[in-house]
Order: structure tokens, then C-alpha cells, then sequence
């Protein structure tokens, strides 16, 4: 089966979402969206896929949001998505798609639901803390 995982080193939930796959055994497609950017087709397609809208992909924590003043409720998705083109840190990560669908895999366990094999029973977060199960949430 082939993963893609549009991935941040730099962000501690997309390495422990990048762990978690390799552990089940598969070797996923990696895509560090801050180098290559984001297309328009490539995030409506993602979004739809995901059952997300830009205002619910929107990152607002660590990124400028606030400061391009994305965050005021009345900003549409045509603006959002044109700042996310421009500043593609402002969408939410990590995206996963695979056959069984598209998420945003926060928390981290969210991409158990998209993988064929379960992690091993001694899969460790980069915290040292087991995957938990239960929070995948129901889709």
C-alpha cells in the first residue's frame, strides 16, 4: 500500500505519525510541504478528501495566522487558501493519505485508522509514551 505523508521535521506529532508508519512496516511517501510548497488542486483535493475545510486545516498556533489577521471568523476560504499557497506553515500537519482514506493525523494516532498492519506492541512516541488506541477519533 502506498502512504503519503505531507510532513514538518520540525514538528514533533508528524515524527511520531512518520515513526508510527515505518513501524507498521511500510515506507511512506514523504513530502516536507515547507520545501516543496502546496498547489490549489493539491489542497482542495486534500481538504475534500479529508472532510476539511481551510478554516479547519488553518494552523493557528506557531504560525502567522494571527498576524495576517486569518484567525477573524469572516475571512473566507478563498483567502485562506491563498495564504496557505503563500505561507504553506499555516496548514495543520500532518496530512496522510492512503487507500483506507485522507487525515489530519493529530493527535498522532489518527493514522492507525489509515495503516493495514498494527505497530508492535513496544512502539514508543519520540516521549517515550506508548500509542494509544483510544484516541483515534471516529470518522
Amino acid at each position: 500500500m502506498t502512504v503519503v505523508i505531507h510532513h514538518n521535521p520540525d514538528c514533533g506529532t508528524s515524527r511520531n505519525v512518520l515513526a508510527m508508519i515505518r513501524a507498521s512496516g511500510t515506507e511512506p511517501v514523504v513530502v516536507e510541504y515547507l520545501k516543496t510548497g502546496w498547489t490549489r488542486p493539491q489542497l482542495q483535493a486534500l481538504f475534500a478528501a479529508a472532510g476539511l475545510t481551510p478554516r479547519d486545516a488553518l494552523r493557528v498556533s506557531k504560525s502567522p495566522a494571527a498576524d495576517l489577521g486569518l484567525t477573524d471568523p469572516s475571512v473566507g476560504d478563498e483567502t485562506l487558501l491563498a495564504a496557505m499557497l503563500e505561507h504553506p506553515i499555516l496548514v495543520n500537519r500532518p496530512i496522510v493519505a492512503s487507500r483506507k482514506g485522507v487525515r489530519l493525523c493529530r493527535p498522532s494516532e489518527t493514522v492507525l485508522a489509515l495503516l493495514d498492519a498494527p505497530l508492535p506492541e513496544n512502539f514508543r512516541k519520540e516521549d517515550g509514551a506508548p500509542a494509544d488506541p483510544d484516541l483515534i477519533p471516529a470518522s
